[in-house]
C-alpha cells in the first residue's frame, strides 16, 4: 500500500502540516471526524473534513504566524472527542478533556515558565480559610507565596489560584522575573475558585470582595511579610483570567485603596449577552487611581469585549495597557502572555 506523501510529511515533520500561514489537518480512514477548536467555538460549529485521496481527509485554513491553537477531532454522532493520532502534544483543558495543540513558527512557550538553576525560589504553603458565609462553602484553599526576601512586599491576589499555580506556572515565572530584576518581589495569595459555582462568585460579586477583606487578607498578613496597606494605599494587586479577569478588574475598581493594580487576561466583561458591571463603573464613576493591564488572544471569543473595554478605558483616561497575542481562550496562552503585565504593574 502506497503511503500518502501528506501523511509521510506529517509523520516525519509533525502534525498539522504548516506551509506559510496555511495549516492543514489530516485524517486517515474510511470516514472522518470533524475538527473543533476555539475557531469553531468547539462543538458548537464543528468543521467537516474533505476527502483528498482514498481514505484520506483534510481541512485547511490560515492562521497568523504567532498563533497558538488547541484543538481536537469530534464525532458528530457520538459527540465524543477523538485525539489526533498524528500529534503527541496534549494539554489538559481544565474541564473534562485533553486537547492537542501546536505552535505556528512565530510562537513559542515562554522560557520564564521553566525552573532555572541558581534562581532563588520563593516558598509556597497551603492553608484553608473559613468562608464566613461570604462565599460558597464553609472553607476554601489558599496557596500563599513568600518571595525570597524578608523585606515587606506588596500582595498579589490571584483568582483561580491553583490553575495559575499548576497550569500557568505563576511561581516559576515570578521567581525568574524577580531574579532578573524585572519586577520587584511580591507575595501572592492564590485563591481556589468555587468549582461549578465559579461564575457566581466572579460575576462582579460584592460578597467575594468581602471574603477578600475579611478572610483572605488577614490570612495573608498572618503568614507573609507584607507592606502595610494603609500606609501604602493601592500597592496591592489582583490578577485573573476570563471570569477571573472580570473579577480582577471589578476588584480594583471597587477597592482601589487596597488593590490599585489589576492584571486582567481575556476578561469576560460581557457574558451571556449582558455587559458586566465593570462597563457602567468605568463609564460613570469618578476615575480611581489604578493601574491596569489587559491582554487577550486574537482567536479568543471574548476579543471584541476586551477591545471595547480597552477603548472605554482610553476614553476615560485610565492608566492602562492593552495587548493582543496570537492565542485563544486557554491557560497556555495566558501563561505565555502575563509576564509583561507583571513587569508593567510591579516593575
Amino acid at each position: 500500500m502506497t503511503i500518502s506523501p501528506h501523511l509521510e510529511r506529517a509523520r516525519q515533520n509533525g502534525h498539522p502540516l504548516i506551509a506559510g500561514n496555511t495549516v492543514t489537518f489530516l485524517w486517515e480512514g474510511e470516514t472522518a471526524p470533524h475538527f473543533i477548536s476555539d475557531l469553531t467555538h468547539w462543538d458548537e460549529n464543528p468543521l467537516p473534513m474533505t476527502p483528498i485521496a482514498s481514505e484520506l481527509w483534510a481541512c485547511s485554513f490560515d492562521l497568523p504566524p504567532d498563533a497558538y491553537l488547541e484543538y481536537s477531532f469530534y464525532d458528530p454522532e457520538s459527540r465524543e472527542r477523538i485525539p489526533d493520532p498524528l500529534n503527541p502534544h496534549k494539554y489538559w483543558n481544565g474541564i473534562h478533556a485533553y486537547n492537542n495543540y501546536f505552535h505556528m513558527p512565530g510562537s513559542r512557550p515562554t522560557p520564564l515558565a521553566r525552573r532555572r538553576p541558581g534562581v532563588p525560589r520563593g516558598t509556597v504553603i497551603r492553608r484553608q480559610v473559613e468562608s464566613g458565609m461570604r462565599i460558597i462553602g464553609s472553607k476554601r484553599d489558599v496557596y500563599l507565596y513568600q518571595p525570597p526576601t524578608e523585606v515587606p512586599v506588596p500582595l498579589l491576589v490571584v483568582y483561580d489560584g491553583p490553575d495559575y499555580l499548576r497550569r500557568g506556572k505563576l511561581v516559576n515565572i515570578v521567581d525568574n522575573l524577580i531574579a532578573q530584576e524585572r519586577m520587584r518581589p511580591v507575595a501572592m495569595a492564590l485563591a481556589q475558585n468555587a468549582g461549578a459555582d465559579r461564575h457566581v462568585e466572579y460575576a462582579c460579586a460584592d460578597s467575594t470582595l468581602a471574603f477578600l477583606t475579611d478572610r483572605l487578607l488577614p490570612l495573608a498578613k498572618a503568614h507573609l511579610s507584607l507592606l502595610d496597606a494603609d500606609a501604602h494605599p493601592g500597592a496591592f494587586g489582583v490578577m485573573g483570567a476570563s471570569m477571573g479577569g472580570l473579577m480582577a478588574l471589578y476588584t480594583s475598581l471597587r477597592m482601589p485603596q487596597i488593590f490599585g493594580k489589576a492584571l486582567c487576561q481575556a476578561g469576560a466583561y460581557r457574558f451571556w449577552g449582558q455587559d458586566g458591571a465593570v462597563f457602567p463603573l468605568v463609564q460613570h464613576m469618578p476615575r480611581p487611581e489604578v493601574k491596569l493591564w489587559l491582554d487577550c488572544g486574537r482567536m479568543d471569543f471574548l476579543l471584541e469585549a476586551n477591545r471595547q473595554m480597552a477603548g472605554l478605558l482610553e476614553e476615560k483616561g485610565y492608566d492602562f495597557e492593552y495587548h493582543e497575542n496570537g492565542g485563544a481562550h486557554n491557560y497556555a496562552t495566558w501563561r505565555d502572555a502575563y509576564a509583561p503585565g507583571l513587569v508593567y504593574l510591579f516593575g
